[in-house]
């Protein structure tokens, strides 16, 4: 089942890119692998996969160490949940990506644990892009003032942007968010934010679109999607 349905995926994402003439290349995919069991991972990673989402710290810890050690090729863990200040430590070695910064206090807590780790922590800014009072992430106006306060901290690097899109039955619905979110990382590119001496805001990820609507996100600019039931099938909620 999942070569079939990475198959499916692979020759989705490759349609989307032709689409708008983008080189599949710069668009990486994310299995989506929370609830799911290592052997599910173990199966996809024997298909190539390498980039894998966790939304709990626990089962992401879990993995990687049931994982890591045993396989031939690096495995990438890619933290996609919302992240307590409390968990970061268990995970700041352990995750090739944090994507879902929301405020500045989560982000000098990773600082804290990098630096004692004496590593540069990777991260994207969780975006409310759609403003859904359910939803984690800041909004469209408070990123750059949040981006210029992370910039003072060494052990972090930002790389982008996240936003997790509403649930809709027509993916075209989510375009202009997707388009918004795109067009907010073009803008804060090229105002030249102050990097208070450091390289630290480099801001080529836009991580947005998963099962539902990753073709929509990728003919607006996503360079990663996030794609669990399309790989795995349906979760299962433990």
């Amino acid at each position: 089942m999942i070569n079939e349905n990475l198959l499916e995926v692979e020759q989705r994402i490759q349609a989307a890119c032709d689409r708008v003439g983008r080189n599949r290349s710069e668009v990486t995919l994310i299995a989506v692998s929370k609830t799911k069991p290592t052997s599910m991972i173990r199966e996809a990673y024997e298909l190539g996969m390498r980039h894998y989402g966790e939304n709990k710290v626990q089962e992401l810890v879990d993995k990687y160490e049931e994982l890591n050690n045993e396989l031939k090729e690096p495995i990438y863990f890619h933290q996609i949940g919302h992240l307590q200040r409390n968990k970061v430590k268990y995970i700041i070695d352990k995750v090739a990506l944090i994507h879902s910064v929301d405020s500045l206090r989560l982000a000098l807590q990773i600082e804290e644990e990098a630096s004692k780790k004496n590593i540069i922590s990777d991260i994207l800014i969780e975006v409310n892009i759609a403003e859904e009072e359910t939803k984690f992430g800041v909004t469209a106006d408070q990123v750059q003032p949040l981006i210029e306060e992370i910039l003072k901290l060494p052990h972090i690097r930002v790389r982008g942007l996240m936003t997790i899109a509403p649930f809709v039955e027509n993916p075209e619905k989510n375009r202009m968010y997707f388009k918004k979110l795109r067009e907010l990382n073009v803008d804060i590119k090229s105002k030249n934010i102050d990097n208070n001496g450091n390289d630290n805001l480099i801001l080529d990820i836009l991580s947005m679109g998963m099962t539902g609507d990753f073709e929509v996100a990728i003919e607006e600019g996503a360079t990663m999607v996030r794609v669990g039931t399309g790989i795995f099938g349906e979760r299962s909620y433990h």
